[in-house]
């Protein structure tokens, strides 16, 4: 069976996200235990991370045609999912850049060097995981109305009203 867009979307949105944050608690456990080889690990995951978030970023497109027309679906929450997801996906890419360029230095025993962008690759990661946190909740929007200040809204019935008893 094939995955539609949404599908898709839903599949690998998540590897970035819970990605950015896993590799963030690792690098950052690595500095706190002052071990290299935790946080080569923790690059390494932020690495796969971004990597993770371009398929992610490409199936976005496709998983909007699918759901654009649903009953309660707001062209607003798509934007601002998009928006957001837009941003979250660029610190990624740095902070993936970042991770490359840390485990480079540590191939090529540059220790200074190495240490240096693993700070810098631990802040980005910091700023990248809150952006697509954000990107993931604006995102949870567009079709969970528990999420956002109106669960009670009417909900189609399984005939076909819209209501709630009263």
């Amino acid at each position: 069976m094939l995955f539609n867009g949404a599908q898709t979307h839903m599949l690998v949105n998540h590897f970035p996200v819970m990605g950015s944050l896993f590799s963030l608690l690792v690098l950052g456990g690595g500095f706190l235990l002052r071990s290299v080889t935790v946080r080569r690990t923790g690059m390494a995951l932020l690495m796969f991370s971004a990597l993770m978030a371009v398929p992610a970023q490409l199936s976005g497109e496709p998983a909007e045609e699918v759901i654009e027309h649903l009953p309660g679906v707001s062209e607003s929450f798509i934007h601002d999912h998009e928006e957001a997801a837009e941003l979250g996906f660029v610190l990624m890419a740095v902070a993936g850049v970042a991770a490359v360029a840390g485990l480079a230095a540590g191939r090529m025993r540059k220790d200074s060097i190495e240490s240096k962008v693993q700070v810098a690759a631990l802040m980005i990661s910091l700023v990248a995981a809150g952006a697509l946190g954000r990107a993931a909740h604006l995102g949870g929007l567009i079709r969970h109305t528990e999420l956002r200040g109106d669960a009670s809204a009417p909900v189609s019935g399984a005939d076909g009203e819209h209501g709630r008893d009263d």
